[in-house]
């Protein structure tokens, strides 16, 4: 297949995904799924603008504890539609109150696990956001949870609905051109977000900064943590590697229909604490192990990249699989495959009219791309729902995902390395990472148990 006719492929393939019969054929016997909010700030938005342009969703209910994100999102809302939906500050009440056929919960990290529980609980499926939780046992619960009633669960993970990496499971892995895989190294030089010092201001009157913390640990209120600067502090989430590091790992273990790792290794921390109030790791190198290879995850928000011909920043943040026939470079709009031997180079690049990297066009380029994996994602989604059977990014396949960062911080903390047995939901041979795998909740939140959930 040369360059011209891949990309031809690749949008022909796009829009069949997003289109056919098979996909969304199925659901649109159904009627339009009633949808419901909970957490709507950023990506809250650009999830709920999703579902709804791809699937024909009526919105029916939003939850937020900001009035101000709430007044924000109805007004949004109200360009899409008539109806106007109902606001609510409790999750607990909206669901009470008249259950949508989906809810989107879309809050920070540490708000993950309780209200996609509640939601299953209340018969919902669910458009869940990355990671799925905080700890494992969140992780744990919220995959017997989905079991349990029935409920079908779509993790945002969307790298899963790329294209690109639809075409190089296809025509490189599956196809065997790289040979025996011996290696996969994932990698973030994207920053982070963790510059600067935020300074602690009043709660504005908007906020219920109570509510908000909710099971993590209460601390000053800054202004940054309505803008997504929450991420730089290791109570709300697992940092770098939990926020960009979750994607690629998770798209390198679906390239390769990898597992739970047998071990994990870490090591990193904060090597330049000046200037900043961020509580996150900036470099870290985690090793998972699994029988046959090793799959690495590295991040570094200080320094130079060392990618070759950075000219996008989604160019620093990608996957690399190295087998015994050639190496595999991928990231959401490009691929190079080397061969170890005789043969040409071969690389393409998505937003380029003939695939060389070099004619690449990036102005407006990266939305239609973004738009057209979360049309492929919503597709998925709502053909599982038709059929009740398991979306691309299942519950389950995202629980693992974020488990691998979950300990890989958690082994990184302990200086040593971690063995996780998912049947018996503890750390191999290590009481104390065991205890470790859930984390305290502030009272009065109760952290939920995957055996009672």
């Amino acid at each position: 297949m040369n360059r011209r006719s891949f990309v031809s492929a690749l949008a022909t393939a796009s829009a069949v995904a997003a289109t056919s019969p098979r996909l969304l054929g199925a659901s649109s016997a159904m009627k339009p799924p009633t949808l419901g909010l909970i957490g709507s700030g950023w990506y809250g938005g650009v999830n709920l603008n999703s579902l709804v342009k791809n699937t024909g969703a009526r919105v029916t209910a939003l939850c937020d504890v900001s009035t101000k994100q709430l007044s924000k999102t109805l007004d949004f809302v109200a360009e899409r539609q008539a109806h106007v939906p109902t606001t609510f500050s409790d999750y607990n009440e909206m669901l009470a109150s008249d259950v949508p056929d989906i809810v989107i919960v879309a809050t920070p990290d540490h708000w993950h696990a309780m209200p996609a529980i509640a939601a299953m609980q209340a018969g919902a499926d669910v458009f869940l956001e990355k990671p799925i939780g905080v700890d494992v046992m969140e992780g744990e619960a919220l995959v017997a949870a989905a079991r349990k009633y029935g409920s079908v669960v779509q993790v945002n993970t969307q790298r899963r609905s790329y294209p690109i990496f639809r075409h190089v499971k296809k025509h490189f892995i599956q196809a065997g051109r790289l040979g025996e895989i011996g290696q996969v190294e994932t990698y973030g030089y994207v920053g982070g977000g963790r510059k600067g010092i935020s300074e602690v201001v009043p709660v504005p009157n908007y906020l219920d900064y109570d509510a908000w913390t909710g099971p993590a640990p209460m601390r000053p209120f800054t202004a940054r943590k309505e803008d997504r600067g929450w991420r730089r502090y290791q109570e709300y989430g697992n940092g770098i590697i939990g926020d960009m590091g979750v994607h690629k790992i998770d798209v390198a273990r679906w390239l390769l229909d990898l597992g739970w790792p047998t071990k994990i290794y870490s090591t990193g921390g904060i090597r330049f604490p000046e200037g900043t109030d961020a509580n996150t790791a900036d470099h870290q190198h985690a090793t998972f192990e699994y029988p046959d290879l090793t799959l690495s995850w590295v991040h570094r928000t200080w320094g130079k990249s060392p990618i070759v011909n950075l000219r996008h920043w989604s160019d620093g943040w990608g996957v690399r699989i190295t087998g015994s026939m050639g190496t595999l470079d991928v990231t959401m709009l490009h691929y190079t495959f080397t061969p170890n031997g005789p043969g040409e180079v071969e690389t393409f690049h998505e937003l380029s009219p003939d695939g060389n990297p070099m004619n690449a066009d990036f102005i407006g380029g990266t939305k239609s791309l973004e738009a057209r994996a979360e049309a492929n994602h919503a597709a998925n989604f709502m053909a599982a729902r038709a059929a009740r059977s398991r979306p691309v990014a299942d519950i389950e396949e995202a629980h693992i995902s974020s488990a691998c960062c979950q300990l890989a911080n958690l082994a990184m903390d302990l200086g040593r390395p971690v063995s996780y047995d998912p049947t018996t939901r503890t750390v191999r041979g290590d009481a104390e990472a065991t205890a470790m795998l859930a984390r305290e909740y502030r009272g009065p939140w109760v952290h939920p148990d995957p055996a009672a959930v």
